[in-house]
Formats: C-alpha cells, sequence, structure tokens
C-alpha cells in the first residue's frame, strides 16, 4: 500500500530544481558580494566622459563646489549637469574625440549618464551639507580626488567606519571655510584643533541608530 499520493513522486525533481537554483543563486549573490563595485573601495568605473579630477581639482584648482553645488545646502552632493561642463568647453578643446558624449548631450538635450562611484544603501541617510557645513573636510571620505585621473573610492563608508568618526570626530573636524582644501594641514595636532572647534559650535556628533536610520 502507498503511504504518499502519486503526485508526490514530482516533489523529488522539484527538489533537484530548487537545489540547483540555490546553488546558481549563492555563487552570484557571492560573486557580486565580493565584487568592487559593493566592497566599495578602490571601485573607479569607467565614465561615458574620461574627467580628470587630477586636472580640474588640481591643476586648475577648480573648487569642489564649482561643480557639485548643493553639497553645502542639501543632502545630496549634486552631479553637474552638462550646462556646467560647457561653462568652459563651449570654447575649450570644442573639437576634442573624447569630449565627444559632453557636445551630443549639449546638443540633444539628454543629460550625460555618470556612473555612480559613491554609492549608499538605500537604507542609510546621509547628509553632506550636515557635514561640509561643520568642517568635515572633502578629502576625509573622498581622498586626495586632486590627485586621481579617474575618481576611485577611498574610504569603506561602512557603518563601523561612520561610527568610528562620530565617536571620535575631532581629528576630522576643520574650520569650515577649509573643508575644500586637499592640501591643508593644521598647525597643531588635528585632534586638538578639531576638539577646540567642536567646543566653541558645540558639535556633539549623534551615534543614535535613528540618525542615519530613518
Amino acid at each position: 500500500m502507498n503511504v504518499f499520493p502519486k503526485w508526490t513522486n514530482r516533489l523529488r525533481e522539484l527538489f533537484g530544481l530548487g537545489a540547483g537554483i540555490a546553488g546558481v543563486y549563492v555563487v552570484v549573490f557571492v560573486a557580486y558580494g565580493a565584487s568592487p563595485q559593493t566592497l566599495n573601495v578602490g571601485y573607479a568605473p569607467e565614465q561615458p566622459v574620461p574627467f580628470s579630477h587630477a586636472m580640474h581639482a588640481g591643476e586648475l584648482g577648480l573648487d569642489c563646489r564649482y561643480c557639485h553645488n548643493t553639497v553645502e545646502k542639501t543632502a545630496r552632493a549634486a552631479i553637474p549637469p552638462t550646462e556646467t561642463c560647457m561653462n568652459c568647453h563651449a570654447r575649450i578643446r570644442t573639437q576634442s574625440d573624447l569630449l565627444a558624449p559632453l557636445f551630443a548631450s549639449w546638443t540633444t538635450g539628454e543629460p550625460m549618464h555618470w556612473k555612480r562611484v559613491h554609492d549608499l544603501p538605500d537604507y542609510v541617510y546621509f547628509d553632506h551639507s550636515a557635514h561640509v557645513t561643520r568642517g568635515v573636510a572633502c578629502v576625509t571620505c573622498h581622498g586626495r580626488v586632486d590627485t586621481m585621473e579617474r575618481v576611485r573610492q577611498e574610504q569603506p563608508l561602512s557603518m563601523g567606519w561612520c561610527l568610528d568618526c562620530h565617536r571620535d570626530a575631532a581629528p576630522n573636524v576643520r574650520p569650515p571655510e577649509l573643508v575644500t582644501s586637499m592640501e591643508w594641514t593644521p598647525d597643531r595636532p588635528a585632534a586638538e584643533v578639531g576638539a577646540e572647534l567642536m567646543r566653541a559650535r558645540y558639535l556633539k556628533p549623534s551615534t543614535d541608530c535613528s540618525t542615519c536610520h530613518r
């Protein structure tokens, strides 16, 4: 006498299929999870136009806020629109093949599709203006972009990394007017200067979960 109905014979096939799918899923999950784009540090995607921060921010000395002009006002650091680039390139290197995608964007009105380098998870809230206006420099999180031909991610931007700073922010705090300076070094220990600025401005970085997870 059969204990199980005949249709249960199909379960073996389904279990086999499920195991195969699960195996593929694990391989893809691990491969993606270990990719530079996910781990971030060292991630430096190729952009539609080979924009050199070393030339623009370094050699030419453009202030970060010229292109990322919302960084002091909003949570997001704006990606510059084509119009910002064309303020210069309407007259400079107008025949460059490397800049062809930029000129096409200007002609058609289709925005440039820049690839994001620093990408926090959707469940994390980060406010650029809150950090920049309090004296946390661009170089603290983004590294020496003025020396990078292609921007890469220098820091892990992990929860632990952020909490380490919030628990001891003094070494990373400088006068707000110097936040975009790549080469600024204090004449005293950075922690001492930062501690004075924090006391003077009543800065107390929060370590409450709701600060970043809203």
